[in-house]
């Protein structure tokens, strides 16, 4: 080649599978287009101007005519100036003959004569064949579709897993953060699989099945894949809902096809996401049964721990309703480990976030430890989400790198939504300012309440304004002092339109709703009122059978009585002390609102310059 270097071209290779289907409509095409070119070549002949044979051999005579093309009785004539025309002579007749009678020089003109009875008897074979050809490709047809719907009548019981070897996913367990105990007890069955020797010398057996149980976004499935891609064993991956079917009897059969499949290549792990579709617990005869799901439930608790041996095959499960499990599901010896995935900690938010902001760049305005304090509450799907939105924030604004601002406008999207800007009129400003200014001063002079983290007006989701008061730190214990002053809080907001404006509005509805809530948790959970240490509330409860069900305990409607003149207290006695909180600081409460109406959103620091520091 002319610049000495070797070049590959690649040639694509066309292969035509011929098939009944393909061979068929080779055939429609062909005669279709045989069809159509002769419909049209007849059309275009029928339009051509039509003259006798007499006057045809006078212009031969003439020299007017340089072709003529014989066609049975049809004779197409071809002018010296383009122009066509058509006559017609006796069939049995011959043009050349009539020609030679007329003494005719036949060297003055061109004479093709074209046969066409071969081509007429073709398209007479194909005329008398194709409707036979027609209905046997249709009977054919029929018949291997009934073939195919018998097939797939006898595949329902086969299972619908998907098989995943370490090199179909990449998933590991680097990109898992925030659940240190999960993480390293599913290490531990990796190291099982991989390592059977070393356990077994000590008379150690695998762990038969390992339950995963948590809130949604937490990383259950995460995990699970990370499982996929550490072990270097195959991994079956299916849905509980998969089991189910229309049809009797076929939950049970998938779920032993699973297993059969899982033996003949064990070592191996099967993972079941939502157990709780199939695993939900069998009824005890008070409740209808479902008796096509409890049948699967019995073929998988058999298949787990049952008569034939099931070792090296390790299920792992699934599910965010661990409490509806039936017991004899999560016994020893099925599902060995009950593994909890709850939301991450201040350090486990930090370690995802640092995750999930790989390959995106970020300004020096970021800070991770204010991140991770920011997102008290956030699942790793919701912090996955909020960087997401954070580049989104940032693109939109055409910046290459995203800020701390950019973070705290997506951490506020996922958890009220996006803002709404809606044309409010001055007095609806002043409403709103002066309710979340409410909620806040109320905030900031209660002693065990969090700082202000944000105030704003501007309507996000449902809301016309909000005030983001985040749990300074992670709190396993919450104390009736706080949740009394939790209950001010809410208060806040109604404490301040009252006394602004001697009048009430109706945005205090969704305040009214949380703080009767915790009010009620109080009296009939936790026994943080005058009525003592008793639940009053639905207790969970054991049959003889082992079923476990929710059943109304019994309160009397004096009893019931009391309990609403508890929360009454509780709620009224909250509200006494907004208003009070409120009276007393009149006057930075004014400030604070003044600043959301012009501003329409104050953080944490410009708030406390308003109002001082929280003591």
């Amino acid at each position: 080649m002319a610049n000495g270097k070797n070049q590959k071209v690649k040639i694509k290779e066309f292969k035509l599978n011929f098939n009944l289907r393909n061979v068929f409509l080779i055939i429609f095409v062909f005669l279709f287009l045989v069809y159509a070119y002769r419909s049209i070549s007849s059309e275009v002949k029928k339009a051509l101007p039509e003259k006798s044979l007499t006057t045809i051999v006078k212009e031969i005579k003439q020299g007017k005519i340089k072709k003529v093309d014989v066609i049975d009785n049809k004779i197409l004539i071809y002018y010296s100036n383009d122009k066509l025309a058509v006559t017609y002579k006796e069939t049995a007749d011959s043009f050349t003959k009539i020609l030679q009678d007329n003494k005719v020089d036949l060297n003055r003109v061109e004479v093709n004569v074209k046969d066409t009875q071969g081509s007429s008897g073709l398209a007479s074979i194909v005329g008398n064949l194709l409707p036979t050809i027609l209905m046997v490709a249709f009977f054919i047809f029929l018949f291997r579709q009934a073939k195919g719907a018998q097939d797939s009548v006898f595949s329902f019981g086969q299972s619908k897993a998907k098989r995943f070897i370490k090199s179909m996913t990449k998933t590991t367990f680097k990109d898992v953060a925030g659940v240190d105990e999960a993480k390293s007890e599913l290490e531990e069955i990796v190291d099982f699989l991989k390592h059977s020797e070393k356990y077994k010398k000590l008379g150690a057996r695998t762990p038969k099945g390992v339950l995963l149980v948590g809130p949604s976004g937490c990383g259950k499935t995460l995990l699970a894949k990370a499982v996929a891609g550490e072990a270097n064993v195959p991994f079956f991956s299916i849905a509980g809902s998969e089991f189910m079917e229309m049809l009797v009897g076929i939950g049970a059969a998938r779920v032993r096809d699973l297993f059969d499949n899982a033996k003949k290549s064990s070592p191996s792990i099967i993972f079941i996401d939502e157990i709780d579709a199939i695993g939900r617990a069998r009824s005890a005869g008070v409740m209808p049964a479902h008796d096509e799901r409890e049948q699967t439930l019995n073929q998988i608790l058999v298949e787990m721990d049952g008569f034939n041996p099931n070792e090296q095959v390790i299920v792992i499960a699934a599910t965010n309703r661990g409490d509806l499990l039936d017991s004899a599901l999560l016994r020893p010896g099925r599902f060995d480990r009950r593994i909890v995935v709850d939301y991450p900690d201040v350090e486990g938010r930090k370690a995802i976030a640092k995750i999930h902001a790989l390959g995106k760049p970020f300004d020096s305005t970021v800070n991770w430890d204010k991140v991770a304090k920011r997102t008290v509450g956030f699942s790793g799907a919701d912090l996955e989400n909020m960087l997401n939105e954070a580049a989104i924030y940032a693109a939109r604004s055409g910046r290459d790198k995203i800020s701390g601002e950019d973070i705290e406008e997506a951490a506020t999207k996922v958890k009220l939504g996006p803002e709404k800007k809606r044309l409010q009129s001055d007095m609806d400003k002043k409403l709103t300012a002066y309710h979340e200014a409410g909620h806040a001063i109320v905030s900031h002079f209660l002693l065990h309440t969090d700082p202000v983290h944000r105030i704003s007006i501007v309507s996000r989701g449902m809301a016309l304004g909000y005030t983001l008061i985040p749990p300074a730190k992670d709190k396993l214990h919450e104390t009736k002092t706080h949740l009394l002053e939790q209950i001010s809080v809410m208060m806040g907001g109604r404490a301040a339109e009252e006394t602004i404006f001697n009048e009430v509005t109706t945005g205090a509805a969704n305040d009214f709703d949380q703080a009767t809530s915790i009010a009620k948790a109080m009296v009939i959970e936790y026994g943080m009122s005058d009525l003592g240490p008793i639940n009053y509330g639905p207790t969970m409860d054991v049959t003889e059978w082992g079923k476990n069900y929710y059943e109304q305990s019994p309160v009397s409607q004096e009893m019931m009585a009391k309990i609403d003149e508890e929360v009454k207290k509780i709620i009224t006695t909250g509200f006494a002390k907004a208003v009070d909180i409120i009276k007393t600081n009149r006057e930075v409460l004014d400030k604070v609102a003044e600043q959301l109406i012009k501003k329409e959103s104050l953080d944490g620091d410009e708030f406390e310059k308003i109002v001082g520091k929280k003591t």
